[in-house]
C-alpha cells in the first residue's frame, strides 16, 4: 500500500470547539495551522498543532499571506462575530480551499454562511469538535464511535484487496494494529469471526484501533474508489 498523503487544515478560532478540532486533527495525523487573534489562546494551542499563528482575520492583507491554496480544508470557528466569520469564509472560498466548514450559533448565521459557499455548517450544540475531526481525517467514509482522543471503533467496508482472503491472511492486527471485533454480513453480526473465514465483497468490518491507523485504512479505501 502506498504511503498516505498527510492532509493539511487551517482552523480559524481557538475557542473550545476550534481547539478541540485542531487537537484531534493533529492527533489523527494531519498537519494543522491554528489561527486566532488572541495571543493567550495561541500559546495554549501551540504545543498541540503543527503551527499556531496570532492573526486578525478581519485584516484581508494578513489573510492573503496564509497561503490558503495549500490546505485540504478550512474550519472556521469564530466566536459570535458574524463579520469575522463572513470574511474568513470569503477568503477561504476565494483561495479555492476544497472543503470549508463553519461554526454557526443559529439558523440565520448558518444560512448566511451557506449563501457564501460554505460547504458545511456545524452547530456546536449538535456536533462535537472531536467527532468532526475524526470524520475529516477518515474521509467521511466510516461510521465511528470515539472511545478516547486516540482510540475509536469504526465500521469499515471491505477493501477490494481484502475480498476472498481470511483474517489470518489479512493480518490486520500485524499491519495496522487494529482488532476485528465483528463482521457485519447480510444483516447478521459475526462476533469474534473465525480466522479462516474468507472475506466477502459486501462485508463490513467492526474494528477497534487508534485513530491514526484507522485513517490509513480510510485512505486505502479512498484510493481504491478513485
Amino acid at each position: 500500500m502506498k504511503k498516505y498523503e498527510q492532509k493539511e487544515y487551517i482552523v480559524i478560532g481557538m475557542g473550545r470547539f476550534g481547539s478541540s478540532v485542531a487537537k484531534q486533527l493533529e492527533a489523527n495525523g494531519c498537519k494543522v495551522l491554528a489561527v486566532d487573534h488572541n495571543e493567550s489562546r495561541i500559546r495554549q494551542i501551540a504545543e498541540y498543532v503543527t503551527l499556531a499563528m496570532c492573526v486578525d482575520v478581519t485584516n484581508e492583507d494578513v489573510l492573503e499571506e496564509l497561503g490558503g491554496r495549500s490546505f485540504d480544508g478550512a474550519i472556521i470557528s469564530i466566536g459570535h462575530s458574524l463579520d469575522a466569520s463572513v470574511l474568513a469564509a470569503i477568503w477561504a472560498k476565494e483561495q479555492g480551499i476544497r472543503l470549508v466548514i463553519a461554526k454557526a450559533y443559529d439558523e440565520m448565521q448558518g444560512k448566511i454562511l451557506l449563501k457564501l459557499g460554505v460547504d458545511e455548517i456545524v452547530y456546536p450544540e449538535k456536533e462535537t469538535g472531536v467527532h468532526l475531526a475524526n470524520n475529516l481525517a477518515f474521509n467521511h467514509l466510516f461510521d465511528t464511535i470515539e472511545l478516547t482522543s486516540e482510540y475509536s471503533i469504526a465500521d469499515v467496508s471491505t477493501l477490494r484487496s481484502w475480498t476472498g482472503k481470511n483474517l489470518r491472511e489479512l493480518k490486520l492486527r500485524e499491519k495496522y494494529g487494529v482488532n476485528v471485533i465483528a463482521i457485519k454480513r447480510g444483516g447478521a453480526l459475526l462476533i469474534n469471526p473465525p480466522a479462516d473465514e474468507p472475506t466477502q465483497k459486501d462485508d463490513v468490518f467492526v474494528l477497534l484501533g487508534k485513530n491514526n491507523t484507522l485513517r490509513k485504512i480510510a485512505d486505502a479505501y479512498h484510493s481504491e474508489k478513485k
